[in-house]
């Protein structure tokens, strides 16, 4: 009795691909760093130093807000949407783009040893800060939080803008991510096609649901997706993106987490038709 192999072979192959497809699912997210690095080295020109204290052992904290071109701008937001959003039980629902730089040691004005850390954000909404002192006052607010859950600080609340100092230390290069090129782009219907884009139904999960949340679990429904070959996926660090091809569905939603994008996972079942992508949090 002999067994067709090519049969087997193909079986086997198929499922290969799908298995590879699936581990490569997330790859959209600008991880080809041959033809598309998700890094580059800047150098940030300098803003405003902001004076402060580590708690609870007083030492002096000194904050250098830097201003790039090359990091991408936060979500247009008017004065009015501002004061409401400080007002709101969550204003973390806005996030402003920033890059966070290592602690480095520097001598103050009094010749004692501090710490300084390196805050990249936006240049026009930089300048935008520097004419509005609310504006301002947020951006300082915020980058503090950053700071405080990058590196498990508590910083103090009680800062001071110095007025004759642009940086303290030299400025440092920084090695910043650079936004992937779209993964989805907006195409034209041709009169011919009756698709229509929909909006799938989808939950977020956080585990665990009490305490510090380890992940962010997005469970979306996509009823009539015949496999995972027919997704595309982007998973940003507070956005998630997906496409389901040709024109199926279309899903594009911000939440208030930091999320480590390389090692998100996402898995699609057939049976269920339900696509999972598990998202470890860096903060919330």
């Amino acid at each position: 009795m002999t067994t067709d192999s090519s049969l087997l072979n193909s079986e086997l192959q198929l499922q290969q691909q799908e298995e590879l497809y699936q581990q490569l699912l997330l790859q959209t997210m600008g991880n080809m760093q041959t033809e598309n690095p998700d890094s580059k080295v800047i150098r940030p020109q300098p803003g405003i130093c902001v004076k402060t204290l580590s708690e609870p052992d007083k030492q002096k904290v000194f904050v250098n807000i830097c201003q790039s071109n090359s990091v991408p701008p936060p979500p247009e937001l008017s004065r009015e949407e501002l004061v409401e959003l400080l007002q709101s039980e969550d204003p973390s629902g806005y996030r402003v783009p920033m890059s966070l730089g290592e602690p480095h040691t520097e001598i103050d004005n009094s010749s004692q040893g501090c710490t300084a850390y390196d805050v990249v954000i936006n240049q026009e909404f930089f300048q935008r800060c520097q004419k509005d002192p609310l504006f301002q006052q947020f951006v300082i607010l915020v980058s503090l939080e950053g700071l405080e859950n990058k590196y498990s600080l508590e910083l103090s609340r009680d800062w001071k803008v110095l007025k004759n100092r642009k940086f303290l230390g030299s400025v440092n290069e920084q090695n910043i991510r650079t936004k992937s090129r779209p993964v989805i782009q907006e195409l034209q219907p041709q009169e011919s096609s009756t698709a229509t884009v929909k909006r799938p139904e989808f939950t977020l999960l956080v585990e665990p649901p009490a305490g510090d949340h380890e992940y962010l679990i997005a469970e979306i429904k996509l009823p009539g997706v015949p496999s995972s070959r027919s997704l595309v996926l982007d998973v940003g660090e507070d956005r998630l993106v997906l496409t389901a091809r040709p024109s199926l569905f279309h899903l594009d939603i911000f939440h208030p987490f930091l999320i480590d994008q390389e090692n998100s996972v996402a898995q699609y079942n057939k049976s269920t038709e339900i696509l999972t992508v598990t998202m470890p949090v860096v903060s919330s």
